[in-house]
């Protein structure tokens, strides 16, 4: 039995334009596809474009269990002031002339920032202290520090050096890391271990976990033609290992019963015969039971 929650379910990979918080790209599609259950999985700055991950419809369920430990951005650094909240959007805090920092130098300073690093968070991010946003905090005036975090940068490349403006080098650079880092961060550190201050000036996330730019449309465009980037079925597919069924097994657990268990410790997708994703199974023990129906049996 065919449902608007499943008919319209899916996840909208948004190229998120300049100047929009997560929340106002989350409000927009709740005008867009006239509904309120649209979600994002992780927020990205104001300043930034690219991927930003929205759920509608039933796949708002999927946001919580998606596996987006990977992440991918294009980014520039600007060596020759820091400022107060890592990007240039925060106040000049202290300029030194960065003109004969070498090329060497700069590279040194990357390759030090890359593999597994402690990385301390910007005091403009979304981490709690005490209960309370950090950003907040600082916007209240509030003093306090960050604990040093271990993330991974897993590549760390630098395509450009410009030496354009007197007293600065604007790096352009392609990062790929863990969940929880900061690519302002990884400015502020590298300007700071060349004597010299840095922050960012542009920062463009191409990759959330297994989603792309590829995959991702304007809100222009969804605008102009409401549609998600890929259907529960695509979005579950691609993002979770799959587990082939019959059509009894199919009906068993879209109706909250469980399967046998095949020796998986991670969340995968069950897929019945019509190749139609029924439900995400984790196994404990001895039994294989859902965590999420993406189909229930009122639904199929």
């Amino acid at each position: 039995m065919a449902d608007a929650s499943i008919e319209n379910a899916g996840l909208l990979i948004v190229d998120k334009e300049a100047g929009m918080t997560s929340h106002d790209v989350v409000s927009r599609c709740r005008k867009i596809f006239n509904t309120r259950r649209v979600g994002h999985a992780g927020t990205l700055d104001p300043m930034a474009t690219g991927v930003l991950v929205i759920g509608i419809e039933r796949a708002t369920k999927l946001l919580g269990l998606l596996s987006l430990t990977t992440k991918a951005y294009e980014a520039t650094i600007r060596l020759g002031a820091s400022t107060t909240t890592d990007d240039r959007e925060g106040e000049i805090l202290e300029s030194t002339d960065a003109s004969e920092v070498s090329d060497d130098a700069i590279r040194s300073g990357i390759a030090a920032l890359t593999g597994d690093i402690q990385q301390i968070p910007a005091k403009v991010s979304a981490i709690k202290v005490d209960g309370r946003r950090a950003h907040a905090l600082v916007r209240g005036g509030k003093e306090f520090d960050l604990e040093a975090r271990p993330v991974t940068v897993s590549r760390f490349d630098i395509h450009h050096i410009r030496r354009d403006e007197p007293g600065f080098v604007d790096l352009d650079v392609t990062v790929e890391c863990s969940a929880g880092t900061y690519i302002r961060s990884l400015a502020r550190d590298l300007g700071s271990a060349l004597g010299v201050g840095g922050h960012l000036t542009a920062l463009r996330r191409t990759a959330v976990g297994p989603f792309t730019l590829d995959h991702a449309l304007t809100l222009d465009e969804v605008r102009d033609n409401p549609h998600v980037s890929l259907d529960i079925d695509q979005a579950v597919k691609l993002s979770f290992p799959r587990r082939d069924i019959d059509d009894y097994e199919a009906e068993s657990i879209s109706q909250g019963r469980w399967l046998e268990p095949i020796g998986r410790k991670d969340i995968y997708v069950v897929v019945d015969p019509a190749d139609k994703a029924i439900a995400l199974i984790q196994e404990k023990g001895r039994r294989a039971s859902s965590v999420m129906v993406v189909r229930p049996a009122t639904l199929r």
